[in-house]
């Protein structure tokens, strides 16, 4: 029998996220990046009512493996979590506990039609909502040799050297033919990379267009200060980053919390992030930090 999505999505550091968010029976819950249920069903079963949860994705196909949780009382929203925080902080709603995992999803990963990974030959697409129309694809094969190697050394965390040669070549290979699939991109990367390690040389360019095609890093810098106002007093709040780019903006923004004074919004709870190489059961998670903060009663 074929798995189902759900079923090959093993939810991150889910034991350090049922510790620090502690839910409690009776508790409302928003999860603003559902994916396929991971999380939500294990706060579910804990709060013990699925009205109580309210459950965000752009992904389709997410979305449908939702479904199930749904029918049993839990509230769906098809959408971005920037788009769902504005609104659900303009309609004065407010939760107990709300998580934030900011990670590709293991079926994303694991599909190859969606072109998130150059593991599996697919099409580049990468988008998280199909529903756009910017794809890898469109960014590989149009935009200019400077816009790239800007991308790849922002996004990437290249070196500009690094960056300048794989745009060089991206540009210099498209004359000829255009890249439509993911091992097209990340066969040439590999081809024109002195690096030898344990990482694939493509692995910063394929991050870098995946925060481009979906907006990762903007999405949460608009969203993150809306968090709050989202909270119940004593509300507790997870974000789950997976590299240094996200984790730089969430830290920032408990930073900030804490240097607030009297205008504090947030008491930091982890004075140091839960590393993802502590989820054993979860190899994927390696990369991965944990961040809690509870909202301050006043």
């Amino acid at each position: 029998m074929k798995n189902t999505p759900q079923q090959l999505h093993i939810p991150v550091l889910l034991d350090a996220v049922l510790d620090l968010l502690k839910p409690k029976a009776g508790e409302r819950y928003l999860d603003l990046t559902a994916g396929y249920g991971g999380h939500a069903q294990a706060v579910i079963a804990r709060i013990g009512d699925g009205h109580l949860a309210t459950l965000v994705d752009r992904d389709e196909l997410a979305i449908t493996e939702l479904k199930n949780l749904e029918r049993n009382g839990a509230k769906l929203i098809h959408s971005d979590f920037h788009r769902a925080t504005k609104n659900l902080a303009a309609a004065g709603e407010q939760f107990d506990m709300i998580l934030l995992d900011l990670g590709v999803s293991s079926p994303q990963l694991d599909m190859a039609e969606r072109g998130f990974s150059f593991s599996h030959n697919g099409a580049l697409d990468m988008r998280m909502d199909r529903r756009q129309s910017l794809t890898a694809a469109e960014i590989v094969n149009r935009y200019s040799e400077k816009d790239l190697a800007d991308l790849i050394q922002k996004y990437g965390e290249e070196s500009p050297k690094v960056a300048s040669k794989i745009a060089n070549n991206i540009v210099r290979s498209r004359t000829k033919n255009l890249f439509k699939t993911t091992n097209e991109l990340a066969d040439l990367i590999a081809k024109i990379s002195s690096r030898r390690n344990k990482i694939h040389p493509a692995t910063r360019t394929f991050q870098a267009l995946r925060i481009e095609i979906n907006d990762e890093l903007g999405q949460l810098e608009k969203t993150l200060p809306f968090l709050p106002r989202l909270l119940k007093p004593g509300g507790r709040l997870a974000i789950i980053s997976f590299h240094s780019l996200e984790d730089r903006l969430v830290k920032n923004f408990f930073r900030e919390q804490q240097t607030a004074g009297y205008e504090a919004e947030l008491a930091v709870i982890t004075k140091h992030p839960i590393p993802g190489i502590n989820d054993v059961h979860n190899p994927r998670a390696r990369s991965a930090k944990l961040r809690v903060a509870a909202k301050i009663n006043k």
